[in-house]
């Protein structure tokens, strides 16, 4: 469980998220809003990426203002843009590289690499230049590179937006046969309409909370 006690965070006068508490324990939560809403510095709290200016953010107890490095073992962050997360040339070397950072043995990250490669069909890409792969492939393998490490819980900002419909279907498959909670952050109001929960954020603010069909017809309304 996350919980989120009357957090607001400020850069210098300006206030991108304003007094928000909240407990977030469903399996699949999404968080939605324009840009510029305070969404992905909302989701960066989660993790310990960003840290709150006001409240505090507690994952499973931990304070992600005293217990960063703990909790970002137990909560794995996916960028937007894959590129961002690739840090290796090949496949198999990205997909070992927070493996050998956590002290996994070679053993583990074998066989995880292994059991990986072969959720997502990828084995036939172990050797291939990461950078070459596809953006659905990439995206993929950004997910992968954070699942290698088994985090408690997975929030993906934006994981769609730089992909094709067929990708994205693609994404929203592999997503749904997660076992870890999932928080989501996106644009892609499509993606969600299956969650149990979602949180729209206004100008740093929850705007509305609750079940999809509630929400998104609040939101749509809010945006038109």
């Amino acid at each position: 469980m996350i919980k989120l006690e009357n957090v607001s965070v400020s850069f210098g006068e300006r206030t991108v998220l304003n007094t928000i508490s909240l407990d977030l324990t469903e399996r699949r939560i999404a968080i939605i809003g324009a840009n510029g809403s305070g969404k992905s510095t909302f989701a960066r709290l989660l993790n310990g990426l960003a840290l709150p200016t006001t409240g505090e953010v507690l994952v499973h107890g931990l304070n992600t203002r005293k217990k960063g490095r703990d909790v970002r073992r137990k909560v794995g962050f996916v960028f937007q843009n894959p590129d961002n997360q690739i840090v290796m040339p090949v496949v198999d070397e990205d997909l070992a590289f927070g493996m050998k950072n956590l002290g996994f043995s070679k053993e583990d990250i074998a066989t995880k690499t292994d059991e990986i490669l072969t959720r997502y069909k990828m084995s036939d890409l172990r050797e291939h230049p990461a950078h070459l792969l596809s953006g659905g492939q990439k995206q993929l393998l950004a997910i992968s590179g954070v699942l290698v490490m088994t985090p408690d819980i997975l929030v993906m900002d934006e994981p769609t937006t730089l992909l094709d419909l067929r990708n994205k279907r693609r994404i929203a498959r592999a997503v749904a046969a997660l076992d870890q909670m999932v928080i989501t952050v996106t644009h892609d109001l499509d993606l969600i309409t299956d969650y149990d929960r979602v949180i729209a954020i206004d100008e740093g603010r929850i705007f509305a909370d609750g079940a999809p069909q509630d929400v998104i017809p609040t939101y749509e309304k809010l945006m038109s």
